[in-house]
């Protein structure tokens, strides 16, 4: 199983913060500083208003809710 978390895989419930912020780690090095910045100001307003929440962060959304939050917000 891929991923830190194999009891995890497959069913919805995983944080996704972690893997987005390593993607966030390519247009950095692709000195893109402005789109890894754009993307890590969203994670922390999405989780401070605490809607859209996995179970590990008290919430009780699934791993595609929580992306979706975040992708709307940038």
């Amino acid at each position: 199983m891929p991923g830190s978390a194999p009891d995890l895989a497959g069913k919805g419930i995983a944080n996704p913060i972690a893997r987005i912020r390593t993607g966030v780690m390519m247009p950095e090095q692709l000195a893109r500083a402005d789109a890894a910045g754009a993307v890590v100001s969203t994670i922390e307003p999405v989780v401070e208003e605490g809607k859209v929440l996995t179970r590990d962060l008290g919430g009780q959304s699934m791993t595609a809710e929580v992306g979706q939050a975040i992708a709307a917000a940038i």
